[in-house]
């Protein structure tokens, strides 16, 4: 792979940066096999290292992809079914019904995040350090059937529900230990990273003596170190790699499951990753296997975020194009909010394609407001703490002022005053489109429809296949008073 200077790219990522102070951050471009690559800051503050093509970054929740593509490879070689029981192929410990009615949790309820497994196992540790997944430092990471105490509760209905987890994941790395025979890293490294020429990426920490990046939080003072803690879900969040590495890898998926140095998977494969796996609407592009995937003016694009105290990620790839686009940061300041809405913006500028932006040329449809408004919520456990950060104690879609808002029960002032539904579809009076620029994501898509199992209304986000339901009407049809 080669290496070249872009100095167009250069400065826009500096303009990015300029929008948004880090520490380090390191922006890779792929295209035809070659990686235009900027580095920016510190990989240390106290050695003044700066960041490189092989400083080593924790990509965090990009290792699910890695988890992912091992999994395929069993079901190449035919030792796992994907709609077959998670439990028949699971020997460590068990996923265990709350409800004796659920159906079996499969391989690919585990892959698109539909398994029923909640989000937090451990209630009481939810408010630690990364919800109670990681241990402190010269502390043993505890092996999963004991962390699960034996058993892993699956608390709704496989396939009915989208629910992002670490251990739907993390149980997809014990099944790839448990049917290979070898330990989830030696898996990894043998039939991952060493064909595709990743010699620097590992699932447990690299060495000393190695240009490891320290992760940083700011703070009032400054930059603030990050204690380091190890993940016990490692199938979901513990790959450390560079950006040459992860050039290598983009590459790769790219290029069919292959790039310059080997091959992981063959090209129809990659193409069942890609493809849309659970959609809870045709309108949402959905949950491919492992990886999440969206439209950039009409071109196809999958996706991934990682995210860990100090430390931000996101791969977008745009498979029909050829084109790929990493980024990792440290010390960026709600980077997981704006990271990955400006690569998105740089990835549609690579692509020529226009940002999907606030219509104003489509009227709206007042008939239907009756059927939208009301008060919508999220199933699943209250610990479900990323969910629930983000709509709260759910959504009440209202009309205010003469037109329909969509107000998310938080203690986010701007929030709670509502944001405007704005018309997005002149054929489609369901489909909205919310502005979030001024935490600089962009925009956002909203759909509404009823859903064919239930006869309920729900609502759902294009940016990540999350479904909230119609419970109860709170008078949405007499304009309230909202305080400013």
């Amino acid at each position: 792979m080669d290496v070249v200077e872009d100095t167009q790219l250069a400065g826009r990522i500096a303009a990015v940066l300029n929008r948004h102070g880090v520490v380090g951050a390191a922006v890779g471009v792929v295209r035809a096999g070659r990686m235009e690559f900027v580095g920016h800051g510190r990989a240390d503050i106290e050695t003044q290292r700066p960041i490189i093509e092989d400083t080593i970054f924790r990509i965090a929740s990009i290792t699910k992809t890695f988890t992912a593509i091992a999994v395929m490879q069993l079901w190449e070689r035919g030792l796992i079914d994907l709609d077959g029981p998670a439990n028949d192929y699971l020997r460590a410990y068990r996923l265990v019904s709350t409800d004796p009615r659920f159906g079996p949790v499969t391989i690919r309820h585990l892959l698109t995040h539909t398994s029923g497994v909640g989000e937090t196992v451990h209630p009481l540790r939810v408010l630690g350090p990364d919800f109670g997944e990681s241990v402190a430092p010269g502390t043993p990471v505890p092996p999963l059937s004991v962390y699960y105490r034996g058993g892993l509760r699956v608390s709704a209905e496989p396939g009915t529900r989208w629910t992002y987890t670490n251990h739907g994941f993390a149980t997809l790395g014990q099944i790839v230990a448990d049917v290979s025979g070898v330990a989830l890293a030696e898996y990894l490294r043998e039939h991952v990273f060493s064909p595709l020429g990743m010699s620097a990426t590992t699932l447990t920490p690299p060495g000393p003596g190695l240009d490891r990046a320290t992760g940083y939080t700011l703070r009032a003072h400054g930059p603030e170190a990050v204690t380091h803690r190890e993940m016990i879900t490692a199938g979901a969040a513990s790959i450390y790699s560079t950006p040459r590495d992860m050039g290598r890898y983009v590459t790769a998926l790219l290029g069919g499951g292959r790039n310059e140095y080997g091959a992981v998977l063959r090209p129809d494969t990659l193409a069942l990753m890609f493809a849309p796996q659970y959609q809870p609407d045709s309108r949402v592009p959905g949950m491919g296997l492992g990886f999440f995937r969206g439209s950039a003016g009409g071109h196809r694009v999958v996706e991934h975020q990682g995210i860990l105290p100090g430390f931000d990620s996101q791969i977008w790839l745009a498979p029909d194009d050829g084109v790929g686009l990493m980024a990792f940061v440290t010390g960026g300041h709600q980077a997981m909010l704006w990271l990955p809405a400006e690569t998105s913006s740089l990835l549609h500028g690579l692509l020529g394609a226009a940002e999907p932006a606030i219509r104003h040329d489509v009227a709206h449809h007042p008939e239907v407001w009756s059927q939208i408004c009301g008060y919508y919520t999220l199933s699943g456990s209250p610990t479900d703490v990323r969910a629930r950060s983000m709509v709260g104690l759910g959504v009440d879609v209202r009309i205010t002022g003469g037109l329909p808002v969509l107000r998310v029960l938080t203690p986010i002032p701007a929030l709670l005053r509502g944001l405007r539904l704005y018309p997005d579809d002149a054929d489609d009076p369901f489909a909205f489109r919310i502005d979030l620029a001024r935490w600089g994501l962009g925009t956002g898509r909203i759909v509404f429809g009823r859903e064919a199992r239930t006869g309920r209304m729900a609502m759902h986000f294009d940016l990540m296949p999350l479904t909230l339901r119609k419970t109860a009407s709170l008078s949405p049809m007499r304009p309230k008073k909202v305080s400013r």
